[in-house]
């Protein structure tokens, strides 16, 4: 099962550490350094998890969680910061973002946290496609018994049968 991770922050320092901390865990890490890098890899890459910070260079991350949000509705966000406010828990909640981390992060606190949205994404992601498969199914079985139900066409019924 994939487990795809995008990390966005303008400080390289911070990408490496990440990626350094995640990596040994199994997942398949990308980072990003501005908002516009991190757009076009969520435009072509799947992403599982997006851990954007808050404050980038390029942009303010709650304005690329909306963006994020948008491209990749089914991924979980965490958002990260190193100035941590009231008004950014807030924005970040309310753009739908599933987790708020302080920097500097305990590496085992930012594992077991992104351990636990990767886990919930997964769990999203298979219920998606158990309804899916469900619904089809139905489906098949209802034109199964429609089909079933419907009486042979007599050459008398068909046009131009006898012509």
């Amino acid at each position: 099962m994939t487990r795809n991770i995008l990390i966005v922050d303008d400080d390289r320092g911070i990408l490496k550490s990440f990626k350094d901390i995640l990596e040994p865990e199994g997942y398949s890490v990308d980072t990003a350094e501005t908002a516009l890098e991190a757009v076009e890899k969520c435009k072509a890459r799947p992403y599982n998890l997006a851990i954007i910070d808050i404050k980038l260079r390029d942009v303010d991350g709650t304005d690329l969680l909306a963006r994020v949000h948008e491209i990749l509705p089914r991924a979980r966000k965490i958002m990260i910061t190193g100035y941590p406010s009231l008004e950014n828990a807030v924005d970040s909640v309310n753009l739908q973002a599933d987790a708020y981390i302080i920097k500097p992060v305990n590496p085992e606190t930012f594992l077991k946290v992104v351990a636990e949205n990767m886990d919930k994404q997964l769990e999203a992601e298979q219920m998606t496609e158990q309804k899916v498969v469900g619904w089809v199914e139905s489906r098949y079985e209802e034109t199964r018994r429609n089909r079933s139900k419907r009486k042979p066409m007599g050459p008398e019924l068909l046009p131009n049968a006898e012509e």
